[in-house]
């Protein structure tokens, strides 16, 4: 494995490009001295309790969810810890992307290093062996209710630091013990709470979601770009997009969109052609107040990731500072759950513009001709294009329910509300496919349109167009266009995220 470029400390003030880095594996965790001073502090206070017959803490002293009042002999502790992680592994479905597994790996250490789990630091040294090395746990995507923490996903994520489970690790699959070996380590022992520790907490949702809002970043921009090129082809008015509309509906998110297709339109010779209708379709005209909403969606989402990110999700959390262990409710997923349920809505409506935009562009107006056929008839052009964004646009609609009004009681009612976040964040995947392949078309669709116009547009917009045309080399006549719109997507993906700046800026200010 090549060393990575940077090393990131765990602090309460990484920024969403910093968890981008980890979840890219381009940066290597440490944890400062101090906070590993703080996590030995913690576990020698609840050391000290743990033989108190005066007090019974949950998960420590019992068993767990509805065997809560079932008190475990001390001298059957650690069995307890490793029963629980190795009851729990009950995951099933597709693996999760190695991206979010890294993620999970360093949540799961900036959490307990906050020093109110109770673990060893031996548990927070073996974390960071894992993640430094790339070395990934295989972690099933569905099982968790989003609640009682990420249960299943994060009892497969340390399966391997007992020498069970397995892991991927530089393109090839390996048993947990052999990944042990690799590492130089030896099967972990859990002490008390350790396995409940490592166990709740939302760091699957926070992963997933940290992952999902990449993707959602870089479908932002290229929905920018191809609003902007469709406006290009359409020949559309910029009067929806003056600064005065936006001052006196002063939203951020309205009034950043709108700035960014008056830049991205400026310099263009082909506004200077007369306009051929007083005002546009909505699709066109409403750009800034349907993008900029789902711009402000993705900068909420962000922020709720961050403070999520910084928290304890962890129960019971033992505080030594105060001499205090108590049980609540921080391993429920639905400050996250409900961000997701809005990022569905959010991505979806880009892609249902997106498509409005396609229809109007293959209508056989404006200077255009029907389904921009350069021999109507003979050829169908782009008909069907409009067809596949059509039903990814439909079966947005029909993924973007939300998940988190749904609750199923588990563990004999004690558990009687769950989140269900889990499932809202892993369907955020395929919508969010859905939403770039509809983009990739829109993108197509536009530059083959611009053929139709002579004059030069804005040299940002102009930027992208020949890096694309470098890239992908549109035919003239009829073709098996699947194989161009997959050349788009993968020219879209190849862009590095940073360089992507023409909608990363926050809309917040």
């Amino acid at each position: 494995m090549q060393p990575r470029p940077q090393v990131i400390t765990l602090t309460n003030s990484l920024t969403e490009t910093d968890w981008f880095a980890l979840a890219r594996g381009e940066a290597s965790l440490y944890v400062p001295d101090g906070r590993m001073q703080e996590v030995r502090a913690n576990r020698a206070y609840l050391e000290e309790g743990l033989h108190r017959e005066d007090v019974t803490w949950y998960g420590i002293h019992t068993g767990f969810g509805a065997l809560c009042n079932t008190r475990i002999g001390a001298d059957r502790l650690e069995e307890l810890q490793y029963n629980l992680v190795l009851s729990h592994a009950c995951g099933c479905g597709p693996d999760a992307e190695p991206e979010a597994v890294r993620l999970m790996l360093a949540l799961k250490v900036h959490s307990l290093a906050m020093a109110y789990s109770g673990v060893r630091p031996e548990i927070l040294e073996a974390l960071l062996d894992f993640y430094n090395h790339d070395m990934l746990p295989v972690v099933p995507t569905q099982g968790s209710l989003g609640a009682s923490g990420d249960l299943a996903p994060l009892a497969h994520l340390v399966l391997p630091l007992l020498g069970m489970g397995e892991c991927d690790h530089q393109g090839t699959r390996i048993s947990g013990l052999k990944a042990l070996e690799r590492l130089g380590r030896t099967p972990l022992t859990l002490g008390a709470k350790e396995g409940l520790a490592l166990l709740n907490g939302t760091q699957y949702m926070l992963a997933s979601g940290w992952v999902a809002l990449m993707k959602a970043r870089r479908l932002d921009h290229w929905a920018t770009l191809g609003a902007a090129l469709s406006c290009e082809a359409f020949l559309v008015s910029d009067q929806p997009f003056d600064e005065m509309v936006h001052r006196v509906r002063p939203h951020p998110g309205q009034r950043y969109a709108a700035e960014q297709m008056r830049s991205l339109r400026e310099g263009s010779l082909l506004r200077e052609i007369p306009r051929p209708a007083v005002q546009d379709p909505y699709a066109f005209r409403c750009i800034p107040q349907v993008h900029g909403t789902s711009k402000q969606v993705l900068d909420a989402w962000a922020t709720t990731l961050l403070v999520e990110s910084n928290s304890v999700t962890d129960n019971p959390l033992v505080d030594h500072r105060l001499g205090k262990v108590l049980s609540g409710g921080n391993f429920h997923g639905q400050v996250l759950a409900m961000a997701f349920d809005q990022a569905a809505l959010a991505i979806s409506e880009w892609a249902s513009i997106a498509e409005r935009r396609i229809f109007l562009l293959l209508s056989g107006t404006r200077g255009l001709s029907p389904f921009l056929a350069t021999d109507s008839g003979v050829e169908s052009g782009l008909m069907i294009a409009q067809y596949t964004a059509a039903a990814l646009v439909s079966q947005n609609k029909q993924l973007a329910t939300p998940t988190v009004v749904d609750t199923v009681p588990s563990s004999n009612g004690q558990e009687d509300h769950v989140s269900m976040g889990a499932n809202g964040v892993n369907r955020l995947k395929p919508i969010l496919e859905n939403a770039m392949t509809v983009q990739a078309i829109e993108w197509l669709t536009a530059t083959r349109a611009m053929n139709y116009r002579k004059e030069p547009i804005g040299p940002l917009l102009q930027k992208w167009t020949v890096m694309y045309e470098d890239r992908v080399n549109l035919p003239s006549g009829d073709a098996q266009w699947s194989i161009f719109i997959q050349a788009t997507l993968d020219f879209m993906r190849s862009m590095p995220l940073d360089e992507l700046c023409v909608s990363t800026a926050t809309t917040q200010g």
